[in-house]
């Protein structure tokens, strides 16, 4: 399914179900298939003597795949909206399960075959003792050992990116925000950070990875927090701070990019990278996701601009959904917005969000756009612009 319109999958188009991912059952939800050349809705178990309800099932695939298509289905009446994942078209094919995804990213950093439980739960006891007063220790143990962030596991596990919450607030209301959620509509997947720590807290646990590791990453912005400009004094404070340090490492910021004046200070302070995150790089549909409060797609612009004036990496951090970021206008959108904006890196990174919802909240009809396909757009791009890097993750210091 794309956008509502139901198409049949081609065997190319599958990869074998990836390790670390989950299969979703999606309740008051019909699964959708082809019977010969018809489309067929099931409500019944044909395998089922008793014929027996059945339900519509989902991969949830891991980082680093991109997904193609989403799974089938028809709602019920009463179908509740799906909670905050993205919602693989999954099938058995030659005895095996098989999604409808690409490989775009091979780094393994958050594989959870890699990550030792007892590891990490040995690792948390040490940093606690080694920074008893620091906040932020017992915040992101909260995010490795409840929430399962592999950012938050990889810290404790000494290696790759270190994630560095810092803001309870923001200036936007995304329809499928993990942090936030209005009370009367789903539940976010994970708590927002209550505190803003000082700078001192956020350069302790960031010397202590960049020491540590090799080719380490330290990121401002995360899932568990708001938007991080809008703490940006005590992320330039923290990041001087790191600076008169060392020089060693990457010092990022994941953002709604909508203050391109604090981008541009903290640019200035030792800032080396950002990722700025948008479903669409056109005002309406940017605008009736991200619900922005005293910003627009303009400011995001302009944050980019100062960015890559100030020498920084960029990447895109391209929330993606079949059937609206495939489609040919979008596409096409997004060629003329990297031939204007000299961006970096795409991360094509699914959009986790119940997909009839996200076209419900556009406001886009199904079979009202004609869909490319996201093989189709990324390889279009990719020609397009040849020095364009593609993946999932922020890149490395030792790669930029």
């Amino acid at each position: 399914m794309k956008g509502g319109e139901f198409t049949r999958l081609d065997p190319d188009e599958l990869l074998p179900l990836p390790d670390s991912s989950e299969l979703f059952m999606l309740p008051d939800r019909y699964p959708v298939g082809f019977g010969g050349e018809e489309i067929v809705t099931l409500d019944r178990d044909p395998y089922s003597k008793t014929k027996k309800e059945c339900f519509a099932v989902a991969a949830f695939i891991p980082p680093g795949y991109t997904l193609t298509h989403n799974t089938a289905y028809e709602e019920r009446s009463s179908a509740a909206m799906l909670p905050l994942f993205a919602y693989a078209a999954c099938v058995l094919y030659k005895g095996k399960f098989h999604v409808a995804a690409i490989h775009v990213d091979r780094s393994a950093r958050h594989d959870d075959r890699l990550m030792d439980p007892a590891e990490i739960k040995k690792n948390i006891g040490l940093f606690h003792r080694r920074f008893p007063k620091n906040r932020l220790i017992g915040h992101l143990e909260n995010c490795a050992t409840v929430n399962g962030c592999a950012n938050a596991k990889n810290f404790f596990l000494e290696r790759f990116e270190a994630p560095v919450p810092v803001s309870p607030v923001c200036n936007a209301q995304c329809q499928g925000c993990i942090s936030f959620q209005p009370q009367d509509r789903i539940p976010s997947t994970q708590k927002r950070i209550q505190f803003t720590p000082t700078p001192e807290e956020i350069a302790e646990i960031a010397l202590a990875h960049i020491e540590k590791v090799p080719d380490p990453i330290v990121s401002f912005g995360q899932g568990c927090e708001g938007e991080p400009s809008l703490a940006a004094d005590t992320i330039e404070k923290a990041i001087r701070l790191i600076r008169a340090r060392t020089t060693k490492g990457s010092l990022n910021m994941n953002t709604n990019a909508s203050r391109p004046r604090a981008v541009a200070r903290l640019f200035d302070a030792g800032l080396n990278t950002l990722r700025v995150s948008t479903n669409s790089v056109r005002e309406p549909y940017y605008s009736l996701y991200y619900q922005p409060r005293g910003y627009s797609l303009k400011e995001l612009c302009e944050s980019i601009e100062l960015a890559k004036e100030a020498g920084g990496f960029v990447s895109l951090n391209y929330l993606s959904m079949p059937g609206f970021t495939d489609t040919e206008d979008e596409s096409c959108a997004l060629i003329d917005f990297i031939a204007r904006y000299p961006i970096d890196m795409i991360q094509w990174r699914n959009l986790n969000y119940d997909p009839l919802h996200y076209f419900r909240d556009l406001k886009i009809e199904p079979g009202s756009r004609r869909i490319l396909g996201m093989k189709e757009v990324i390889e279009k791009i990719r020609k397009k612009f040849p020095h364009l890097r593609m993946g999932y993750f922020n890149p490395r210091p030792s790669i930029l």
